[in-house]
C-alpha cells in the first residue's frame, strides 16, 4: 500500500491548520476500518484517538476479567480474507489482553498508524457553511479541517461516574473501569469496593474476589446473568474456522442479529412444559448468547413467554447462591429477560459464596457519600483501600453530546438531540451536512454491523466526491420519519421494558428516555442501508 494522498495546510491568523479529505475521530474497531476505506478511495485521511493505542473499548476496558460475549470467530473483521488465515483466535470468547493485540495486529499489518495522532482528544468540530468545511480542534490547541467527519467513537465509550458527595475525599485509590490502569492493581490483602453490577462488574467481580482480603459490591439493579462456558481453541476448531469462514460470515449476515445464533421460532407456551423446561436445560449447557438468541423468538415481545423463561433463569441463580438471602438479592425482578443486555459470566454467583464478599442492596441502603475513608450508606460507613466504579456508559449519544459539534445555523448535536438521537439510519443528522457516525447502534454483533456502516459511508462518500457535489445529509422530513418507524418498530419490544437500561438511556439521571439501540432485524436494516444508496440518496439532500 503506497503512502496516503498528500495533505495541505493553511496558515490562519490563530495558527496553522492542516487540511484533509476526511478527519476520523476514534481508532476502534469502525474507526480503524474506516480508515482503511476511505485511504484505499483515495482521500487524505486523518484519525485522532484520545488514547496512547489503538482498540477503542479494548483499549481503555483493561478491568481483570474484560471479554468479549460474541464468539471470537464472529467478532474478527471479516473483510480480509488474508487476515482471517493470519490470526489465531486462543480462546473462544477472547480476553482484552488478545483483543487489543489483534487490534495493534490489524492497525501494523494495513500500515494504519502513519494516519493515526495519539493522544489527541478533539474538543470540537464546527462546520463551515461557506467552505463546506468541517473545523475541528484538539484539547491541545491544534486545528485541522477537512470535507467530511467520521465519528467513530464508540457505544460504550463515554464513562458514566455518579455524582456521588465527597469523591474528592476518598485517601485511597479509585478508578472507572473503563480507564483502568496499564500497570497491574495490587488487590493482595486489600479492602476493595465495586459499585455496579451490570456487564463490567459481572466480569470483573469473580476475578479479583480470589485476591482481595475483602470484596464489597454495591449493587442496585440485579441482572439476568448467564454462564460464558468459555473454552480455549483445539487446533482442530481453528483449522475448521479458517476453512469455513466464508460460510460462518453468510451464517452471521443472514440472523436476526449478526450472531451466529438465531431465534427458534416455535411460540414458548405452546410447546408443552416438559418439553419446554428440557429445551431450557439444554440451551444453559450451551456456550454464549445461545441462552438468549437462540431461544424462542416470542419471549422478546411476550410478556408472559418472557416470564416463564425469566423463572427459569431465577431458579438457576437460587441453585448457585449458598445464601438464601444473598440469593434473592441478586434474583433479578423489575425487568424482562432481555430488556438488558445480558451479561456473561465465569464464577460470579459462586464469589457471592466466599467468605471474603459482601453484597450491599442500595436500594436498601442507598450511598450517601464517598468519605475519605471509604462509603456511607444510609446504614453505616465501609472503610476500603480501593473503590472501583463499574457504574457503566452514557451509551450512543453520549460520546458525541459531550463534544461541540455544531452543524448549520450553529446548532450543536447536544441541543437537537435533547430529546433522543435524531438520524437517518443511524448514520446521518439533518443540519449536519458531511457528518457520519459509525457508531453501531443497532442491536447486533458489533464488529459485523460496523463494517456495514463503514461500507455505506464510505460508498456515500465516493458517490459525493463523484458527483462533484460538496455535500450531503438527510432531509428533515425523511429524518423524522426514521425516528417515527424505529419507535413504532421498538415499541412491542422488550427492549423498552427495563425501567433503567442504557438501551434507552434511562441509566443516566436527566437523559431523555429514548430508543438508542436500532430495534429492526440486522438484514432488514442493512436493506434499508442499501435502498437508500439504490435510490440515489432521493432521502438526503446533496448540494
Amino acid at each position: 500500500m503506497g503512502d496516503s494522498v498528500q495533505t495541505t495546510s493553511t496558515v490562519t491568523e490563530n495558527g496553522t491548520v492542516k487540511e484533509y479529505d476526511a478527519i476520523i475521530i476514534g481508532a476502534g474497531v469502525a474507526g480503524l476500518y474506516q480508515l482503511y476505506r476511505l485511504r484505499e478511495a483515495g482521500l487524505s485521511v486523518r484519525l485522532y484517538e484520545d488514547g496512547s493505542g489503538v482498540g477503542g473499548t479494548w483499549y481503555w476496558n483493561r478491568y481483570p476479567g474484560c471479554r468479549f460475549d460474541s464468539e471470537s470467530e464472529s467478532y474478527g473483521y471479516s473483510w480480509s480474507p488474508e487476515l482471517l488465515q493470519e490470526w489465531d483466535w486462543k480462546e473462544h470468547y477472547s480476553g482484552q489482553p488478545e483483543n487489543e493485540r489483534y487490534l495493534n495486529f490489524v492497525a501494523d499489518k494495513f500500515d494504519l498508524r502513519r494516519d493515526i495522532q495519539f493522544n489527541s482528544h478533539v474538543t470540537s468540530a464546527i462546520y463551515d457553511e461557506r467552505a463546506n468545511r468541517w473545523d475541528v480542534q484538539l484539547e491541545n490547541g491544534e486545528r485541522a479541517r477537512a470535507q467530511f467527519l467520521v465519528a467513530a467513537t464508540g457505544l460504550l465509550s463515554a464513562r458514566y461516574t455518579p455524582p456521588f458527595e465527597g469523591m474528592d475525599s476518598f485517601q485511597g485509590q479509585s478508578f472507572h473501569t473503563s480507564r483502568w490502569p496499564k500497570e497491574p492493581v495490587d488487590f493482595k490483602g486489600k479492602r476493595v469496593a465495586v459499585i455496579g453490577t451490570g456487564a463490567t462488574g459481572v466480569q470483573l467481580i469473580p476475578e479479583i474476589a480470589k485476591e482481595v482480603g475483602h470484596l464489597t459490591v454495591f449493587q442496585r439493579t440485579p441482572n439476568y446473568c448467564a454462564p460464558c462456558r468459555n473454552s480455549l481453541v483445539s487446533p482442530e476448531t481453528q483449522r475448521e474456522w479458517k476453512a469455513n469462514y466464508a460460510q460462518i460470515h453468510k451464517r452471521i449476515r443472514e440472523t436476526t442479529a449478526a450472531f451466529i445464533h438465531d431465534f427458534d421460532r416455535r411460540k414458548t407456551l405452546e410447546v408443552p412444559k416438559e418439553e419446554r423446561l428440557a429445551f431450557y436445560e439444554e440451551l444453559w449447557t450451551q456456550p454464549g448468547f445461545k441462552k438468549w438468541l437462540s431461544n424462542f423468538y416470542d419471549i422478546m415481545i411476550d410478556p408472559a413467554a418472557n416470564e416463564d423463561f425469566a423463572e427459569f433463569v431465577r431458579d438457576k441463580i437460587r441453585q448457585r447462591v449458598k445464601d438464601p438471602v444473598v440469593a434473592e438479592k441478586l434474583i433479578p425482578r423489575d425487568h424482562p429477560f432481555g430488556s438488558k443486555r445480558i451479561p456473561l459470566e465465569t464464577g460470579y454467583y459462586d464469589a457471592f459464596n466466599r467468605d471474603n464478599v459482601l453484597l450491599v442492596d442500595v436500594r436498601e441502603a442507598p450511598i450517601e457519600r464517598i468519605t475519605s475513608k471509604g462509603v456511607k450508606t444510609t446504614e453505616k460507613e465501609y472503610e476500603f483501600d480501593i473503590i472501583i466504579y463499574a457504574t457503566g456508559f452514557d451509551a450512543v449519544t453520549g460520546s458525541l453530546t459531550r463534544m461541540d459539534i455544531r452543524g448549520l445555523n450553529g446548532q450543536t448535536i447536544k441541543d437537537k438531540w435533547a430529546d433522543g438521537p435524531r438520524t437517518l439510519l443511524g448514520i446521518q443528522t439533518a443540519g449536519f451536512p458531511n457528518l457520519f457516525i459509525a457508531i453501531n447502534n443497532s442491536f447486533c454483533n458489533y464488529t459485523v454491523c460496523a463494517e456495514s456502516m463503514v461500507e455505506w459511508i464510505t460508498d456515500c462518500i465516493g458517490y459525493v466526491r463523484g458527483k462533484g457535489y460538496k455535500r450531503i445529509a438527510p432531509k428533515p422530513q425523511a429524518e423524522t420519519a426514521w425516528v417515527e418507524y424505529i419507535n413504532k418498530a421498538g415499541s412491542g419490544s422488550i427492549f423498552t421494558k427495563a425501567k433503567s437500561a442504557w438501551f434507552m438511556g434511562t441509566n443516566i439521571p436527566g437523559k431523555t428516555r429514548a430508543i438508542l439501540l436500532n430495534p429492526i432485524p440486522a438484514p432488514a436494516y442493512r436493506a434499508k442501508c442499501q435502498d437508500a444508496a439504490a435510490s440515489g440518496y432521493q432521502e438526503f439532500v446533496v448540494e
